[in-house]
């Protein structure tokens, strides 16, 4: 069954990919308890009580109530977002993921002070729409809904890469996504097929009822983990 997966499931089942999920020990534990892991991000967060975000939540309740979730740390709903631009993080002191103007033990508190100086009237691209294009067990993988809000998205990116003080090495490739989960233990092979099914049935759910997906402004956030991104500035 794994080798007729669509390319994006396999990594997560042990048969094709049995390395340890990349983030744990250090974002979350092997109880799927989340960490302490500071830093900041811009962010759009999902419509509370869109009725786009009522599909989102029953694909997410439908994963949780899978036999096997447990080898999944779900985050808070009131989490569920979209990152726009990746901001600093504790783990990732290292050049190109830290401006090159400021130093690498700089803390993360004064780091989102001063990020929050340089994006002072920062204007941004205006408003952009999102659709799902795929699902994973982690969550949505998603993509701008139209080719102008491809554009506009990669505009925003191009320019909050200047306050910043970096770019990616996949910033022009960068997949954007909505995280439901981590994974704590890759899925079991022979769950591969009830796995698609879910998300073969989900993708058809959004294409009939939330074929865009409503999403706030983009906002500056700081966080200590994974489970609430405190909106200090929003853009635009």
């Amino acid at each position: 069954m794994l080798q007729s997966m669509r390319p994006p499931l396999a990594g997560f089942f042990a048969g094709s990919n049995p390395t340890p999920p990349i983030h744990l020990g250090t974002r979350y534990d092997t109880s799927g308890n989340f960490l302490l892991e500071p830093g900041n991000t811009v962010v759009s967060h999902l419509v509370s009580g869109s009725p786009s975000e009522a599909v989102v939540l029953a694909v997410r309740d439908q994963m949780l109530a899978m036999p096997d979730a447990d080898r999944l740390a779900f985050t808070p709903v009131s989490s569920l977002h979209m990152t726009l631009f990746q901001g600093i993080i504790e783990y990732r002191r290292r050049l190109p993921y830290w401006p090159h103007d400021v130093p690498l033990d700089t803390s993360i508190d004064a780091m989102t002070r001063l990020y929050l100086e340089r994006l002072k009237g920062f204007k941004g691209f205006g408003p952009f729409n999102i659709k799902v294009v795929e699902i994973v067990p982690t969550g949505l993988t998603v993509a701008g809904a139209t080719d102008e809000d491809v554009r506009i998205m990669a505009a925003w990116r191009d320019a909050l890469a200047v306050p910043f003080g970096y770019r990616h090495p996949d910033h022009d490739s960068y997949v954007f996504h909505i995280t439901f989960a981590y994974q704590v233990q890759r899925l079991a092979d022979d769950r591969a097929a009830a796995w698609q099914q879910l998300f073969d049935d989900s993708l058809a759910l959004f294409a009939r009822q939330a074929p865009v997906i409503e999403i706030k402004a983009p906002a500056f956030c700081s966080f200590r983990d994974m489970e609430h991104f405190e909106e200090l500035q929003v853009l635009g």
